[in-house]
Order: C-alpha cells, then structure tokens, then sequence
C-alpha cells in the first residue's frame, strides 16, 4: 500500500508511519507537514491508497482540507486524525466525504481497523463515538452524494456488488487490479452517500425506481 500522513506534528506523522510500516512492511507511508505539501503528494502520486489527514493544520486546515483533498482525490479514503470528539465536528467530517474519524488519543490497533475498514467500503466510527449514538448508517456522504454521477467504470463496479462479487472476483471480471477496484468502491460509496457495499447496492435500487 501506499499512505499519506497529513499532520503538522513531526512525531505524530513518524509515529503513524512506524506503526504503518510495523503492521505492514512492504506500505510506504509518505509525510506532509501541512495540506499544501499534502496536495503536492496527491498529486504526484496518484496511486495513494488512502490519506490521514489532522483537521488543526496550519494554512487550509480543518473541514475545508476534507474538501480539497476529497475533490483533488476523490477515489482515495480520507480518514480524519483529531484530538477533538465533538459529534458536531464527527458529522461535519463524515458529510465533506471523509470516511473514517479517529481521535488522536486513540490506540494503534484503532488505527489500523480505522485504515483496514476504510480500504474494504465501510465507514469507520470509533467506539467511543458509537456510544454516542453515531452509527455509520446514519452519517452522509459528501454533499455531491445525492446526485449520485457514476462514472461507466463505477456503474460496472456497483453491477458487481449487485451480484455479491469479492474485490478479487470484480478485478477478473473486469480486467483490472484489486487495488484499482477498492479504488472504484471508495469512489461508489462516496457518490452513493454510502456506509456499505450493501448499502450501496440499496441505495442505486431505490434511486432506480424513483
């Protein structure tokens, strides 16, 4: 795989880098000190699996760098990474399109289901949150969602979580990559407004009979 870190704390990035590589050592973990040099990153590496990204940065920070970087890059999974737990702010991620919130004060075996949930379609919430009452069910998508535009090649992905097929199975049948097709489901779910592949294919059913 291949992350990036967004954080403007030199040990926090090094520290999510180590734990990264630590749980997978072939995972290159790329580091910006800001969403400047963040955005350089995405565009200069366009095959990113996913993007940490801390919401106190200096310069574009906060909900407006969930935004750009979703606009910039909207196939890869945005996880937030923030010392704050307001359920304001959690609702404000979740809506800008980001689909994983984990606060800082988190452990790394959080960290790493946050990343593992994100690459396979869901939406990560973490427990403490749940308690809360936030069910990945009940957070939206990014505000485009409701249009639901599917590219050609998304539209054949959703066709294939219509028929139950793996990742693996969708990349046979379609002649590309398995990363390419997480790719295509993060980009379905995020379109669709999302929390599941099921969810998704219940979503395109009931728009179709609109």
């Amino acid at each position: 795989m291949k992350l990036l870190v967004v954080d403007d704390q030199a040990m926090v990035r090094q520290g999510i880098a180590a734990l990264l590589t630590q749980d997978d050592p072939a995972t290159t973990v790329l580091q910006a000190a800001d969403s400047a040099e963040g955005l350089a990153f995405a565009a200069a590496h366009a095959d990113l699996d996913a993007i940490f990204l801390d919401l106190a940065l200096p310069g574009l920070g906060g909900m407006a760098a969930i935004a750009e970087f979703g606009r910039r890059r909207p196939e890869a999974p945005i996880i937030v990474l923030t010392g704050s737990d307001d359920p304001q702010t959690v609702r404000q991620a979740f809506d800008l399109g980001a689909l994983g919130y984990v606060p800082k004060s988190a452990s790394a075996r959080t960290l790493l289901a946050a990343l593992r949930m994100v690459l396979s379609g869901e939406k990560f919430v973490p427990a403490l949150l749940l308690r809360e009452g936030f069910a990945p069910g009940t957070l939206n998508g990014p505000p485009h969602a409701a249009a639901g535009r599917l590219t050609a090649r998304q539209a054949e992905v959703l066709r294939c979580l219509e028929l139950g097929l793996s990742n693996k199975e969708i990349g046979g049948r379609l002649g590309v990559a398995e990363k390419t097709v997480k790719a295509h489901v993060t980009a379905v779910l995020r379109e669709l407004g999302a929390a599941n592949r099921t969810d998704a294919v219940a979503t395109a059913r009931a728009r179709s009979r609109v």
